[in-house]
């Protein structure tokens, strides 16, 4: 019998594929709009920005050495999902230019798509044990271990981020790219509470 407190092996396959092709779809409408976000793929993203890399490679390096800590800290099954994730992220990010394109895009419209698209994403990785590396993890071995919503910490971060990204990003991609980053750390800090889905 199931364990109904735990996800089965296909439940978790298809959150995690669900997941990363929703975090995908949110990272289409923020490069297309020349934006940035937070975290790990926003390190990336600003790498890709300035070197003119491919943001699937870099993002998948940026976040090399942070599954030491997410194997050290959170366990085996968590760094596994999380590797995969991430590889899935990379793969589908650079694919997605070839599938969908974007005649007219708002700009404000694009940051508010991706962050509820890609918190929706983000959220549905997390219940199935799994994370985007990098920030993620150290936010939620931090939520896990003190009760700090992973949300607030993650857009402390994302502040700082977005002070340093000025240096290579015109000013008003900067501002345009914020109501996504809000939006996106508003929906993880209020959806992203373990003490109402005991599910892992």
């Amino acid at each position: 019998m199931t364990d109904p407190s735990h996800h089965s092996a296909f439940e978790d396959a298809q959150g995690l594929f669900f997941g990363t092709l929703m975090c995908a779809l949110g990272l289409q409408f923020l490069t297309h709009a020349g934006f940035i976000t937070g975290q790990t793929a926003g390190m990336a993203l600003v790498i890709s920005y300035a070197t003119g890399w491919d943001f699937g490679p870099v993002f998948f390096a940026v976040n090399l050495p942070f599954y030491w800590l997410g194997l050290r800290r959170i366990g085996l099954t968590f760094t596994v999902k999380s590797l995969i994730s991430v590889t899935l992220l990379s793969a589908m990010a650079a694919l997605m230019p070839r599938w969908i394109a974007f005649e007219t895009l708002n700009p404000l419209l694009a940051g508010v798509l991706f962050g509820f698209i890609t918190g929706s994403g983000l959220l549905a990785i997390f219940r199935h044990g799994g994370s985007l590396g990098g920030i993620g993890i150290v936010a939620l071995m931090v939520q896990d271990r003190t009760g700090f919503r992973a949300g607030w910490l993650q857009m402390g971060f994302d502040a700082v981020l977005f002070t340093l990204a000025l240096i290579w990003i015109p000013l008003d991609r900067v501002l345009w790219s914020l109501p996504g980053v809000v939006i996106l750390n508003f929906v993880l800090a209020v959806n992203h509470r373990r003490d109402r889905y005991i599910a892992t």
